[in-house]
């Protein structure tokens, strides 16, 4: 599989672009993740035409509406950024970016949580980005986030998650965008969706349901809107712990009551973080691998993203 293409703005893998010459350089995303991913990097400052070092930007006035400003002068560089995202984000277009991560509390690419000046110079956290927020305006479906919410270690798998079923999903468009691919697809990811809400997830099914008697184009954009919508929906243990329970009812027959009962314990463990979701997973992947029941070999959410990443392990 050819890696996953990812933006990213360019300090977080160690260039020398920021305002004071020097780089933000985080080593999961440029080391871990790096070798699973393909990056385009972005500063957009930079690329906009300011010089390195430089005087620092700041956004002023309403948070709907905000203008970059240098802190110092008050030169306003908001059209002069927006002419510049407008041409960039035209060649991300071509990129087929899969998500991007953005730089937190940037003025330019900040996602949330960015000080935001009044009138009368004092700051509020409700600013977004000028570039972040022209960016997800443009791919509202893409994944993003920011590198300090990315230490999270729920929120890391969450969204290395979702750009992962995201690439699955661009796959299927490109290959089998059919109805039979879809039912495929959705089959694959019941259980993944299920971690994240089941009501999105019956949801899902119900458009399923519908392939080959609705127009395929709209269906498809039906469903990718839910299949966002649903990743970007925060897994919890509890919703694992429904999973993982539902996948012990295909082992009725199979397991002993000994061996239900330990998985039963080990899942109850997991709920209340004694164990990581490791530790369940793994037993039931080895049930899997030795009985290899109908459907649930095939479900993405046992193996959702490489294991070399250590998402689950709490490593």
């Amino acid at each position: 599989m050819e890696k996953i293409r990812l933006g990213i703005s360019a300090c977080l893998l160690g260039q020398n672009v920021r305002y004071d010459g020097g780089h933000q350089l985080d080593r999961f995303l440029r080391d871990t993740l790096g070798r699973f991913v393909d990056y385009v990097p972005v500063c957009p400052e930079v690329e906009m035409g300011l010089p390195v070092p430089r005087d620092t930007l700041r956004l002023v006035g309403d948070a709907e509406a905000p203008r970059l400003v240098f802190s110092k002068s008050g030169e306003d560089v908001t059209e002069r950024m927006t002419c510049w995202a407008e041409k960039r984000l035209a060649g991300l277009e071509r990129e087929g970016l899969c998500g991007f991560i953005f730089k937190a509390r940037s003025p330019s690419s900040g996602m949330a949580r960015v000080k935001l000046y009044d009138r009368r110079g004092v700051p509020n956290k409700n600013g977004v980005g000028l570039f972040a927020r022209l960016f997800m305006e443009r791919f509202p479906l893409l994944p993003v986030e920011e590198d300090g919410r990315l230490h999270d270690p729920r929120l890391r798998e969450n969204f290395i998650e979702a750009i992962f079923t995201f690439r699955r999903w661009r796959d299927l468009l490109e290959q089998k965008a059919t109805s039979a691919g879809l039912v495929a697809f959705h089959a694959r990811h019941k259980l993944l969706m299920m971690s994240h809400s089941v009501e999105l997830a019956r949801r899902m099914g119900k458009l399923t349901a519908e392939a080959g008697k609705r127009p395929a184009v709209e269906l498809f954009g039906d469903y990718q809107q839910l299949l966002m919508q649903t990743v970007r929906t925060l897994a919890t243990p509890a919703k694992h712990c429904n999973v993982l329970q539902h996948a012990l009812g295909y082992f009725k027959r199979q397991l002993s009551r000994d061996e239900k009962q330990e998985m039963l314990q080990i899942i109850d463990q997991y709920r209340h973080g004694l164990v990581p979701l490791a530790v369940p997973l793994t037993l039931l992947n080895h049930y899997v691998r030795k009985y290899q029941p109908p459907w649930l070999d095939e479900q993405a959410y046992l193996h959702p993203h490489p294991i070399e990443l250590h998402l689950r392990s709490g490593l």
